[in-house]
This record gives structure tokens, sequence and C-alpha cells, in this order.
């Protein structure tokens, strides 16, 4: 897959969050917010609901948190449910718009969502239809941190590109604690427990197979676009790359011999040594780990690519360019790629909600002012 064509860019098709009504969401008790086509700004002091506005977005065209995976925290002290509705229009080339609705609540610590006042055929087909992407202060450490974070960022750049392989990672990760509780009882001595663990090592070299052949697509549509927006964004003289190291494999007569093979050991071990769940994306710089080499501020802008290149892959896959939700993200950054990053989504087509405790920061000189709207939270109130 060859670079990005900005041109090409340029011409995707556009997806707009049109309206937003929110109902005691976290600390927000009612916001309505008809948004600007571009750029906007969302001002306020810490802790009155910024991150809050950004989560119900991400919530309404999710189903999901980018902040935690208990529902009920969603549900505002008091109230028995919580709720986001948001209208979306997306925009193609010579076709009339097409306007949807949906809607993401939490009724009694569970999620129920709506596409116009229907169920979805999956929770999968309702999180791709309006694709967002959320960028928080804690994925500044997605370079440095654990390799949890960066699978977590391939499986959702896959679920665009196979919606099943969020179905193979669950009932990977159910197979996969079954049989480790079965290897730590002893439960393979007999012919019973043999059995029982042949059947779960089935279901995970199976569905493993499945992920890593997904993970491994995901990394292929990835890595060419990183390493354009990091051409961008830090510095044209240095190389970025990206691989795909798996840990498991994609054959699943393969996997399931690995596995047999590693029972004795793993019967030992807090978790299995062979499997998708041991998945990593390796990041180089100049052909050495970005992990070791990488300044801070290098650090910081190769996260800023990571989710630049997301945006870009699925914005291909897709075909409308994702909703950007970055929350506070110019507090931890340095004046150089604070103005790296505006000068990035000035050049950019989709829509974006930015949060910050200084308004004065933004400064974004290729948005028309038709294009950009500011709003201030206090108190869980939005003005």
């Amino acid at each position: 897959m060859s670079a990005p064509d900005d041109e090409r860019r340029e011409r995707l098709p556009s997806l707009l969050l049109e309206r937003l009504h929110v109902r005691e969401f976290r600390n927000l008790g009612r916001i309505d917010v008809e948004p600007a086509p571009r750029l906007n700004v969302i001002a306020g002091n810490n802790g009155q609901g910024k991150t809050s506005l950004l989560e119900a977005i991400y919530f309404a065209a999710t189903s999901r948190s980018f902040r935690t995976h208990r529902a009920a925290e969603l549900v505002r002290h008091g109230a028995d449910v919580a709720s986001a509705r948001a209208r979306f229009i997306e925009r193609r080339d010579a076709l009339p718009p097409l306007a949807r609705e949906q809607t993401a609540a939490v009724e009694q610590k569970r999620c129920v969502v709506r596409i116009d006042g229907n169920r979805p055929p999956s929770l999968s087909s309702f999180a791709t239809r309006s694709p967002v992407v959320a960028f928080h202060t804690e994925e500044l450490a997605l370079s440095t941190g654990p390799a949890s974070a960066r699978r977590t960022l391939l499986d959702r750049l896959a679920l665009f590109m196979d919606p099943q392989s969020a179905d193979h990672r669950a009932r990977y990760a159910q197979a996969l604690r079954a049989r480790h509780e079965l290897l730590h009882r002893g439960g393979g001595a007999s012919p019973q427990g043999g059995a029982e663990l042949d059947a779960f090592e089935e279901l995970c070299a199976l569905h493993g197979a499945a992920l890593t052949r997904a993970r491994a697509a995901a990394v292929e549509a990835l890595a060419p676009e990183l390493a354009h927006a990091f051409a961008r964004i830090a510095a044209p003289d240095l190389t970025l790359a990206a691989r795909y190291a798996p840990g498991g494999a994609s054959d699943a007569a393969q996997a399931r011999e690995a596995l047999r093979e590693h029972r004795r050991r793993d019967a030992h071990r807090p978790s299995a040594g062979f499997g998708p769940h041991r998945d990593d994306l390796v990041l180089e710089l100049d052909g050495h780990p970005a992990r070791v080499v990488a300044s801070q501020g290098q650090h910081r802008a190769l996260t800023l690519s990571l989710k630049a290149a997301e945006t870009a892959a699925i914005a291909s896959v897709r075909g409308v360019e994702p909703i950007l939700l970055l929350d506070d993200v110019s507090s931890e950054l340095d004046p150089d790629r604070t103005a790296a990053l505006f000068t990035f989504l000035g050049m950019a087509r989709g829509q974006v909600f930015l949060t910050t405790t200084r308004r004065d920061l933004i400064v974004t000189p290729g948005v028309p002012a038709s294009a950009r709207r500011d709003f201030h939270v206090e108190g869980g109130a939005l003005s």
C-alpha cells in the first residue's frame, strides 16, 4: 500500500455530527449541542465536564466509553438512566446527504443502542456506522507503555476491516481463560480433562488464528499511513517503521500444536506463553527501537502520528473521514508539537471536537470562523 495521497484524502466524503443530546451522563445533566462542521473547541477548568462531553459523543457513536469498561459509571449520581443521542450526516459526492440518529443508553447497568429507533444487527455494526477516533492524555504513552494499548489500537482498526474480528477476540479470550483454569486445576491429567483441554485449545487455535490474521491486516493498512503522518508531524529526516510482532500464529493447526506443547509450562504461568494476547506493534526509528532511542518530544509526536494514521486508515476502509475527539492534548505538548498538531488538523478534512483549559492555545488560521465554534463548560453545563 503506497503512502496516502493528500488530494485523494481531500475528496473523501464527510461525516458530521449535526446535533447531540446528552442526558444524565457523568456530571452532565442536560446538554444539547449543535456543533460547527469543522472545529469545536470546548474550554473550561478541570473537572467541569469537558471530557464527559467527548465521552458522550464517543458513546453515542460506538456504545462504549474510552475511559471505562463499566457502563454503570456513566450514569449521573442519583439518576437511573444515562443517554447520548446523536444525529449524524454522511455526505457523498453526487448523492443526497444521508442522515441517521444513533442512541446509546445505560439502563440498569446494561447498554441499549438504537439506529433510527431500531436495534442494529450487532454492536459491531453500530460501532462502525459513524467512525470516531478519540485521543486522550493517557494515550500519550502509546509508544512507551504496555503492548495492550497498541493491541487495542489494532483491534479498533481491525473492527472496520473485518467486523467479525471482535467476535473472534471475545471468543479467544473466553476459551483461553477456560484453558488456563483447567490447567491450573490439573484438569488435563484425566481422559475427561484431556478432552476438555483439547476442546478449549481448538477454540483458542481457531479464533486466535483469525484474530492474528485480522491484526496483521490492520498493521499492513496502518504502517504506510503512520510513516507519512510522522514525516509531517515530527521530522522528515527521520524514518518511522511499524511491524507486527505476533504472539500466536495465523494458521490454526500450527496454533493448536503450539498450545499443546506449552501445556506443562503454562500450568505454572500467570498467562499462556503463546497466543495473540502477546501480540505487539513494534515501532522503530531509523531501524532502532523507538522505545529506547526516541526523545520525549519524539514519543509525543509518534503518538500523535499513531492517532493520525488510525484516522487515515479508517477513512480509507470506511469511506468517510472519522470524527476526531481530542481531549486536552495541547496541555501535554511543547509549543512546537502543539503548532504541528494544529497545522495538521488545519489540513485534515474531518470534524474535530477538542477540549482545553486554555482557549488561547487553540490558534487555527486554516479554519474559517464560520467553521469553528467555541463552547464553555462549567459545572456540567454548556454555554
